[in-house]
C-alpha cells in the first residue's frame, strides 16, 4: 500500500506540465488564473483521490477542463457596441514570438488542444482522445495537422549555396 504525497510536493512536482498546459490554450493572464484554479480544485479533491493514481494525468484534465471553462466564461462576456473596440497590442511580457503564438491560437480547437495535451502535457493519443471525444487515431490526427500547420508557417529550410556562391 502506498502512501500520498504531502500536497505541496504535488504542486512543486506537476505545476510545470500544469500551466504549459494552461497557457497552450489560454492567453497568459487567463492560464494563470487556470493554474491557481487547477490546484484550488485539486487541492479540495486530492483527500479522495486514490493513493495508486496516476497525480499528473489528474491535474491535466482538471487544467484542460479550467482552460474551457475560461473560454466558455471569455465567450459568455458581453462586448460593448457602442464605440469601436480598441486596438490592443500585445502584451509586454510576451517578448517576441515571430507570430508562433498568433498562428498557434489559429488553430482549430481539436488541433490545439490535441497538441498541447500529447506534445505538451505528455499524455498519449488514447487519454487525448478520451478528453477530446474522439478516437486515438483522430486525435493522432488533429495533433498531427496542428504540428504541420506550424511547421508550415515557421520552419523554413536551409539552402545550400550553389557551387559559383561558394567560390572565394
Amino acid at each position: 500500500m502506498s502512501t500520498k504525497k504531502p500536497f505541496e510536493q504535488i504542486v512543486v512536482r506537476h505545476g510545470p506540465t500544469v500551466l504549459r498546459v494552461c497557457r497552450a490554450m489560454l492567453a497568459r493572464s487567463d492560464a494563470d488564473d487556470a493554474w491557481s484554479e487547477t490546484f484550488l480544485a485539486a487541492l479540495r479533491a486530492y483527500p479522495a483521490l486514490p493513493a495508486d493514481a496516476n497525480v499528473e494525468a489528474w491535474l491535466v484534465t482538471i487544467a484542460h477542463h479550467k482552460a474551457i471553462d475560461a473560454l466558455r466564461a471569455e465567450a459568455r462576456r458581453p462586448r460593448p457596441t457602442a464605440e469601436p473596440p480598441e486596438q490592443a497590442g500585445a502584451p509586454p511580457d510576451d517578448g517576441p514570438d515571430d507570430g508562433v503564438w498568433t498562428d498557434w491560437r489559429a488553430l482549430p480547437d481539436k488541433q490545439r488542444q490535441a497538441v498541447a495535451l500529447h506534445h505538451i502535457a505528455g499524455l498519449p493519443y488514447a487519454e487525448v482522445a478520451e478528453r477530446l471525444g474522439g478516437t486515438p487515431a483522430a486525435a493522432r490526427r488533429a495533433a498531427a495537422d496542428g504540428i504541420a500547420a506550424l511547421r508550415r508557417r515557421h520552419l523554413t529550410t536551409p539552402t545550400i549555396p550553389s557551387p559559383e556562391e561558394r567560390t572565394p
